[in-house]
């Protein structure tokens, strides 16, 4: 069984026993505010919400969970922001324990990083990168929502809305299923937000090269380039993000309600937010079901993409996206190799990236149909499909039908939710097997398209 349990399976599968836990503590009546035994399967789609850093709920967070049962949430949030065996791994290192070979593939996986050469020096420069982020966030939030709230309830907010952003998760407990729909004119929060979501959402290994060369430029050390992954990652991230604040301007501008009644700050702070936040964040400070059907459409896109690999976020990712883009180019113009920046991008990386997203798509297809013919007559086409990309890419955000979702609907959701958050190749491996084969080279001949 043990040498069955690849790195690949035992990172799909911890993810799985961290759910289960959680479902279990959110059942106990410890965990509702009403002290009652919480429905299992509301139970597990808030596990899996959670785990899988998503955001979709089907009960408020903030008036039917307990202080206990939030702090569950929470844990389950960094728990599945992280890794669990990025968490183990922070035990492990403070701990002065050894941490084996077999240890180091699997946080080599769980982080998604290409390497394994000083992956236990990078886990521990991640550590102390998280703790400033989070730590950051939570002082700024607590000292903004210290206006509005008694000091506990101040600073429980700030650390849980500081968590939730950072690993991209878009659980609050403002209340009433209203995200940040209260402060859409703050710029403290917003900004403070803004800045988690991005952070999480480029990954662990941008951010850790972002660290080195600030330490580095500090030291007045030589300053190594930033590798491919990372520009294209910084690259891919600020044009999403311009292009995504331009088309909601553009799209909601006159929308009495959306950013309509909003004066220019909060329009721009708006635009800002609700471009950043469905590249897998799930918080909201307009009504998401007010958009106009093109913003959704957008923002189905956007949420498809995601943000990038080896952090928090979800979605077919960044590097999917640029590589997929270049290939489409270099086709078009009949050249080859798939050149970006300077840098050939290897055929098993095109091969990767097309069979991720091929998948994603197909997951999602799939997972819409279900709903449509099981709640077909309750919602609309672009409903289901916003709440079915949404909950691969991992966002969270939603025009509303959550709570209104059947079991089987809910089941769905959750699956979808599982397999964006441990990425559809390493579902895949995790379930199967791939044995090499000795493939018979066949004559060509040609085939129409297009």
């Amino acid at each position: 069984m043990r040498r069955n349990l690849t790195p690949v399976r035992f990172f799909v599968w911890s993810f799985a026993v961290v759910i289960l836990v959680g479902t279990v503590l959110l059942t106990l009546p410890i965990s509702s505010e009403a002290h009652r035994f919480t429905n299992p399967v509301t139970a597990l789609f808030t596990a899996t919400s959670a785990t899988c850093v998503t955001g979709l709920v089907v009960e408020d967070t903030a008036s039917y969970w307990s202080l206990f049962g939030e702090i569950v949430i929470l844990l389950l949030i960094q728990v599945g922001g992280l890794g669990y065996m990025t968490v183990a791994t922070f035990f492990l290192i403070f701990s002065n324990r050894k941490i084996t070979l077999r240890q180091r593939f699997i946080l080599k996986e769980g982080l998604n990083v290409y390497r394994l050469t000083g992956i236990v020096s990078f886990a521990r420069t991640l550590f102390f990168t998280v703790l400033f982020f989070e730590g950051f966030g939570a002082l700024v939030l607590f000292l903004r929502f210290l206006k509005d709230f008694s000091p506990l309830k101040a600073m429980w907010m700030g650390i849980f809305h500081s968590i939730s952003a950072f690993c991209n998760a878009g659980f609050s407990i403002t209340g009433g299923f209203k995200s940040l729909t209260g402060y859409v004119n703050d710029l403290t929060v917003n900004i403070t937000m803004m800045i988690l979501i991005v952070c999480g959402g480029i990954g662990f290994y941008v951010l850790v090269e972002i660290f080195n060369a600030l330490r580095a430029r500090f030291k007045n050390e030589e300053r190594r380039k930033f590798s491919l992954h990372t520009r294209i990652v910084l690259k891919a991230t600020f044009t999403l993000i311009i292009i995504g604040t331009v088309l909601i301007m553009l799209f909601e501008w006159n929308n009495p309600e959306t950013l309509g009644a909003l004066n220019l700050r909060g329009k721009i702070l708006s635009s800002f937010f609700q471009a950043i936040t469905p590249r897998t964040a799930g918080f909201n400070t307009i009504d998401i079901a007010s958009l106009h059907q093109t913003t959704l459409l957008e923002m189905i896109c956007l949420m498809f993409i995601g943000g990038s690999p080896g952090g928090t976020a979800g979605g077919v990712k960044t590097t999917t996206f640029t590589i997929i883009l270049a290939l489409l180019i270099h086709a078009y113009r009949e050249r080859i190799p798939i050149t970006i920046t300077g840098r050939t991008i290897k055929l098993k990386t095109i091969r990767r990236a097309l069979f991720i997203a091929g998948f994603a798509i197909l997951v999602i297809l799939i997972s819409t149909m279900v709903i449509l013919w099981n709640q077909g007559d309750e919602f609309t086409l672009s409903q289901v499909l916003f709440e079915v990309v949404s909950a691969f890419g991992t966002v969270g955000l939603s025009t509303g039908i959550t709570a209104n979702l059947s079991i089987l609907s809910r089941i769905v959701i959750i699956a979808t939710m599982f397999i964006g958050r441990v990425g559809p190749l390493s579902f895949i491996l995790s379930i199967t097997t791939r044995s090499k084969v000795a493939v018979p080279a066949y004559p060509e001949e040609e085939v129409a398209v297009g």
